[in-house]
């Protein structure tokens, strides 16, 4: 994938993006949360290296992307920025490495192997674990029952594993269900971080305790079409 550099920001993108945060900002204080105390994690899957600049004008210097691909592009091409990447695709044990070496944060952890591939690089990340309460087998993330021991694996390996993340059904009721579950298990376990809501169900993630949501459309528009894996 081919990313054309930027050497500053587009002011119309970024006014735009400017604009679109405030309408995020609102809907996160209609909630009864102070938009202040939650993370905004923009995230530029197929977007380009502009979205990533005008991210990071409005002060969102929490970026996500999905695809190792794309991930490794921007980050070379905005490694001048003083920006904090989050990896938020499904893992895949032989990309680990190039994720690592650009990530700070994976929130997709879901897999002792994959706690084992990271603990044996040089690069420790902070960790969330994605927990998946919809029982779709093809869905990344771990069953509910599995979290505790993975959380145990991972600070048995001094890995710095901070949080859970999840991903919700579309279901309103079934996002709240879940939402709620991944905050009270965040509690249990003695974690600090919730990643949970995104464009569409924020306002349940917020009402339910979240930490972090991540934002991809409600910030810059409909995605475009990509190639990448």
């Amino acid at each position: 994938m081919t990313i054309s550099p930027a050497s500053s920001a587009d002011p119309q993108l970024v006014a735009r993006v400017a604009q679109n945060l405030a309408t995020l900002r609102e809907r996160i204080s209609a909630t009864g949360r102070d938009p202040a105390s939650i993370r905004i994690v923009a995230v530029t899957k197929t977007f380009g290296v502009p979205a990533v600049r005008a991210a990071l004008a409005n002060a969102l210097n929490d970026v996500g992307e999905n695809y190792v691909d794309e991930l490794e592009a921007k980050c070379a091409q905005s490694r001048e920025l003083p920006l904090r990447w989050h990896f938020l695709g499904t893992l895949q044990s032989n990309k680990i490495a190039r994720v690592i070496a650009c990530a700070q944060v994976l929130s997709t952890v879901s897999r002792m192997k994959e706690l084992e591939r990271i603990a044996s690089s040089a690069h420790r990340p902070a960790l969330y674990v994605q927990v998946d309460y919809t029982g779709d087998a093809s869905r990344n993330g771990a069953p509910a029952t599995e979290v505790a021991a993975l959380v145990q694996r991972a600070r048995d390996l001094e890995l710095d594993v901070q949080g859970l993340m999840t991903v919700a059904a579309p279901d309103a009721a079934l996002a709240r269900s879940a939402f709620g579950a991944l905050a009270a298990l965040r509690t249990d376990l003695g974690l600090t971080e919730c990643s949970m809501g995104m464009s569409d169900d924020l306002e349940v993630a917020c009402e339910m305790g979240t930490s972090e949501v991540r934002i991809g459309r409600a910030l810059f528009g409909e995605r475009v079409a990509t190639s990448a894996p």
